[in-house]
């Protein structure tokens, strides 16, 4: 009886925030959903379930929602990939011996030289690479070349294909460093198992290094699984008209910010949130599940 409580005396403080700051207002932003509140000043009037059956109509949400979709193919698995080849190149892949390439060291802390920056100043440092003029760092050569300007966030076509490479461009070196990690973890015993038994990089790879970062590999695709889901501050910052051109690259975030704080609809800006709330926790739960596997250990 003393042991438990002496457990529930550290238990109540962090439940109880827990409980205020964190499962509060998500119920808040639950019963808003069924209102429609229009801001600070106005008392809310329940309207039941209004809000959803609007939003099933709203053709430039299920845009958004449609934008997300196509991040949440891409961006883990891009991102993911590149980050193991980068980190396998780092930890495994030197010649003569060594554990990785010459000067390793050097380049972890380069690729992890975007996590140290601001979204907001990515994204305006992509703004300016961007450019569609001669000031533009990509645009720049090629005008150079007499070849037109690309309107790399201008054109409808190509603009959230932009904001898809700034993501990767962001993410990649945080996962390179944690996957270096889990290289770290791995005995050295089994890669050099793996080569006395005759195993090329490439055997060594698929067979040895990728199985045995599978758990690390299935933290990496949920973050970056609500990364997609989310993109709010890149689209925000970086895109014309905060989404544009013509919404080309909104996402769901914009359109709950766009909806609660310029046309001041908080209440159908939560029913959307709600809808994101359940996308995203529903990617998570579906992405551990189908990966669900016996632990190995070595």
């Amino acid at each position: 009886m003393r042991r438990r409580l002496f457990i529930f005396s550290f238990l109540v403080a962090p439940v109880t925030l827990y409980l205020v700051y964190v499962i509060a207002p998500y119920a808040q932003a639950f019963y808003i959903a069924m209102t429609n509140w229009r801001g600070v000043n106005a008392a809310p009037q329940f309207i039941g379930l209004e809000n959803f059956g609007r939003l099933l109509g709203d053709g430039v949400f299920w845009k958004a929602v449609g934008h997300n979709a196509l991040l949440l193919a891409l961006l883990p698995v891009i991102t993911i990939a590149l980050a193991l080849v980068f980190a396998y190149l780092l930890n495994v892949g030197g010649a003569g011996g060594r554990t990785g390439v010459w000067g390793s060291k050097f380049y972890r802390v380069l690729f992890f030289f975007p996590q140290v920056l601001a979204v907001t100043i990515v994204a305006v440092l992509f703004q300016q690479v961007f450019r569609p003029d001669d000031s533009g760092m990509l645009n720049a050569p090629l005008m150079a070349l007499g070849l037109k300007p690309v309107g790399f966030l201008s054109n409808p076509s190509i603009a959230l294909w932009s904001v898809m490479a700034v993501l990767i461009w962001q993410a990649v070196g945080f996962y390179v460093v944690l996957f270096s990690a889990g290289l770290a973890s791995i005995p050295r015993e089994m890669f050099e198992a793996a080569q006395i038994d005759g195993a090329g990089r490439m055997s060594m790879f698929f067979r040895v290094t990728l199985p045995l970062l599978r758990d690390t590999v299935q933290v990496a695709w949920v973050y970056l699984g609500i990364i997609a889901m989310d993109a709010f501050a890149i689209v925000w910052v970086m895109t014309d008209q905060h989404g544009g051109p013509d919404r080309s690259t909104t996402v769901m975030a914009a359109e709950i910010y766009r909806n609660a704080f310029q046309y001041f609809q908080f209440g159908y800006a939560s029913a959307l949130g709600v809808v994101m709330f359940f996308f995203v926790l529903g990617f998570a739960v579906l992405s551990l599940r189908l990966s669900r596997r016996e632990r190995i250990e070595f």
